[in-house]
């Protein structure tokens, strides 16, 4: 896992920039685009869904509710990004559903980087 305190800090102070343009860059990157945040974490390891919430908040400082992480995993689910598995345990019911990225969630994630990276660039002065 990566020390990401520096995006942390960027976000915490971002987010409260005294323009709204700067505002809404940032509420658009985090909170409009969850899915970079889960499958980030989702491509080290595999995540029940309760954990996935409070995994984002703590490694990239970004707020989720619980029912939005379960609605996301869903969609994730239902688009072949991730993919659902049950994790029975000794006296504990019920199964533990665990969430974990797919081939094609990788690539997604892949060319999301891509596409991100082309775009500071872009819009980094020659």
């Amino acid at each position: 896992m990566t020390d990401n305190s520096e995006f942390v800090h960027a976000l915490d102070k971002y987010s409260k920039h005294q323009t709204k343009a700067m505002r809404r860059l940032v509420s658009r990157t985090t909170k409009d685009n969850l899915w970079l945040y889960v499958l980030t974490l989702l491509e080290e390891r595999d995540y029940f869904g309760y954990e996935v919430q409070g995994s984002v908040k703590e490694r990239f400082g970004v707020d989720m509710a619980s029912v939005t992480a379960y609605v996301l995993l869903h969609k994730l689910q239902r688009d072949g990004i991730v993919e659902l598995s049950e994790e029975r345990k000794e006296g504990r019911r019920p199964p533990r559903k665990y969430y974990r990225i797919t081939d094609l969630g990788r690539e997604t994630l892949k060319q999301a980087r891509l596409f991100l990276d082309l775009l500071a660039q872009t819009l980094t002065p020659s």
